[in-house]
């Protein structure tokens, strides 16, 4: 996987929110080999199944910058209406906000959801697109807790009588969706840095 970045070389993470450059570096802390750099880039807003909307995004992106670049998308996912909003909820969101989103489910009893997060990672133009997934199980609920982060307030996961939106940053850095897809990236990145090191290889034969 030499195909990756060399040592010292920086990845655009496609981003104009600085909290999110912020929350990922702090995820991914000192384990992932490259640095990250955000960069603001106007991506058309692809539809589709997620997978194909991340891979759509991330060549678009490659071809903008020219470089390694790292693509996120986030989706929520009500099972009672067969996974959407899903890559939409964006726009949901924006129209609806937390409130409505719980509203929406009304009419039915399955208020069960799950959010998905999809880095999608690529080395540069004419290169495969790696995808690293991470869902977290929950429910819609009446929205409660600070408002600054989307659709926090109304998602409430498995096991937890609080929202993420009620959360402690730290604990829902580690059950989050994104914190499950972060983990994913790294520790494909962080084996295929062993890998590629001597000292690495000959630690593995002392075993």
């Amino acid at each position: 996987l030499n195909m990756a970045v060399q040592a010292g070389r920086s990845v655009v993470f496609v981003t104009g929110n600085a909290k999110k450059l912020e929350e990922v570096i702090q995820i991914l802390g000192d384990k992932f080999p490259y640095k990250l750099v955000s960069r603001k880039i106007d991506l058309p807003e692809y539809q589709g199944e997620p997978d194909e909307i991340s891979i759509q995004k991330c060549k678009e992106a490659v071809k903008q910058v020219g470089g390694p670049v790292i693509v996120e998308d986030t989706c929520l996912c009500f099972r009672a209406l067969e996974g959407l909003p899903g890559p939409y909820i964006k726009w949901f969101l924006d129209k609806l906000k937390p409130e409505g989103l719980y509203k929406m489910l009304a009419g039915f009893e399955d208020k069960s959801a799950w959010a998905l997060c999809t880095f999608a990672f690529c080395p540069g133009k004419e290169q495969p697109v790696q995808l690293f997934r991470g869902i977290t199980e929950g429910c819609i609920v009446e929205p409660r807790g600070p408002r600054d982060f989307g659709w926090d307030p109304c998602f409430q996961p498995d096991g937890f009588d609080k929202t993420y939106a009620e959360m402690p940053k730290e604990l829902k850095n580690t059950i989050s969706h994104r914190y499950r897809a972060l983990t994913a990236m790294s520790d494909h990145f962080t084996q295929a840095n062993d890998n590629s090191t001597p000292e690495s290889k000959k630690k593995k034969h002392d075993d």
